[in-house]
């Protein structure tokens, strides 16, 4: 079965991924795996210190294609030209984008959409309001010039929200239903699921077909029988696989999606299917 890795990123790219051996953010990586059920070395992610053990890591998971978020906010910016440096000349490796457009200005984070989209190829772009300075909900009307230019493009919006927001009042998923309305044609994908605000996101897309569920290494706290519920029954089409890495290894996420009671029709589309259609692969 192929297996699309929808939030997948290297060690080297940051030391917030433990790109320094025996720093604080190295050993907050080694507790954040222990805290998601990593089994085994805590420290696995060292192979990919490197781009040769990153892409070797990436084929033996049995990956057939890995998504590398970038991201923009206040607290870390991980560019979009360094994105595509990750992933070009490897058709295993997809690029996703990010801009923040309190910091960068409407029309500069416009242009920046166009630029990461046309010449860099990435094929979407994430925005995560909660990180913020100020922290914002996604319906904050300073994301909505840009939203309008996703739609228009036919770009996908990647929204990341989940327990590490700073202030837990900025993880409410109530945002997205209202983007969502307002943007029908603008198809959206949420990672981390909004945990732990399952029930209330899993209502979200169920009234919203354009919302995507990318619960990725959330999916093994409590609410997982909320979301495989949910998958198994309305969300076929809108439930996604990502694994976290390197907070989580690949291969250990694949097998626990696998085993963690999907349907075997619906497995497929979460493993991939949903990612291509998504993606446009």
């Amino acid at each position: 079965m192929s297996i699309i890795d929808l939030r997948c990123r290297p060690a080297y790219l940051h030391d917030f991924f433990g790109a320094t051996p025996g720093s604080p953010e190295y050993e907050t990586a080694r507790w954040l795996n222990r805290r998601v059920g990593t089994r085994g070395d805590d420290a696995h992610f060292a192979r990919s210190l490197t781009p040769d053990g990153f892409l070797a890591e990436i084929l033996d998971a049995g990956l057939a294609r890995a998504v590398v978020v970038g991201r923009h906010t206040p607290s870390q910016h991980l560019p979009n030209d360094r994105i595509h440096e990750i992933v070009s000349g490897h058709p295993e490796l997809i690029g996703i984008g990010a801009v923040d457009p309190v910091l960068l200005g409407e029309r500069a984070a416009i242009e920046e959409i166009e630029r990461a989209t046309g010449k860099l190829g990435l094929k979407g772009i994430d925005i995560e309001p909660g990180f913020g300075t100020p922290p914002r909900h996604p319906d904050d009307r300073i994301y909505w010039p840009i939203y309008e230019r996703l739609q228009e493009l036919d770009i996908p919006l990647f929204l990341m929200s989940g327990p590490t927001t700073p202030d837990p009042r900025f993880n409410d998923p109530s945002g997205v239903a209202v983007v969502a309305a307002a943007f029908p044609r603008l198809k959206i994908g949420v990672f981390h699921g909004y945990w732990p605000r399952v029930q209330e996101i899993i209502g979200v897309a169920f009234r919203h077909a354009n919302v995507h569920l990318i619960p990725d290494m959330y999916l093994f706290q409590p609410g997982q029988e909320a979301y495989v519920k949910a998958a198994n029954t309305f969300l076929a089409d809108q439930f996604l696989f990502g694994s976290s890495y390197p907070f989580r290894p690949i291969r250990q996420s694949i097998d626990d999606y696998a085993a963690a009671g999907f349907r075997d029709d619906v497995l497929e589309r979460v493993f991939s299917k949903n990612a291509e259609r998504l993606l446009k692969l």
